[in-house]
């Protein structure tokens, strides 16, 4: 189940609980574009100046605007709703590690590779992680329920 996409599906991938194997990995690309930060903040509501306001960004550590994490981290959702295992998950949980800032208009990697399989439950545990290059931005579990 190697996947490696530059674009977001439009149809999302329906693996059965059998499908899917301990070891598998899956990953897509997206480019956090200025005119999604603006409508995540739109949506949200969060207009932290570190994430909106390149003047007051200069003046922290990170020196430019930084993407919001949540709006970073929320691609962990397409991960598991677009691509695995698509359309049979109910999300359970996720966990969530902030590691490194992530500046506007790069190119990351969100990539899942699964950890464990609760047979008794159809429960897959997936290890996520959100790359910039070797760069580990985000990290964190998964666990989905396939139904």
């Amino acid at each position: 189940m190697e996947l490696n996409s530059s674009i977001i599906k439009k149809e999302p991938n329906d693996y059965s609980y059998e499908d899917i194997r301990v070891g598998q990995v899956v990953e897509f690309e997206k480019t956090i574009t200025e005119s999604l930060v603006s409508k995540f903040v739109e949506m949200t509501g969060d207009r932290n100046p570190l994430h909106t306001d390149k003047k007051y960004a200069s003046t922290t550590q990170f020196k430019e605007k930084i993407v919001h994490g949540m709006l970073a981290a929320s691609f962990f959702s397409t991960l598991v709703g677009m691509y695995c295992p698509g359309k049979r998950n109910l999300y359970l949980s996720q966990t969530l590690n902030f590691k490194s800032p992530l500046t506007f208009n790069k190119k990351i990697k969100i990539r899942g590779e699964i950890k464990q399989k609760i047979d008794a439950l159809k429960i897959i545990v997936m290890k996520t992680t959100l790359l910039l290059g070797n760069t580990v931005i985000i990290d964190g579990e998964a666990k989905v329920k396939l139904i």
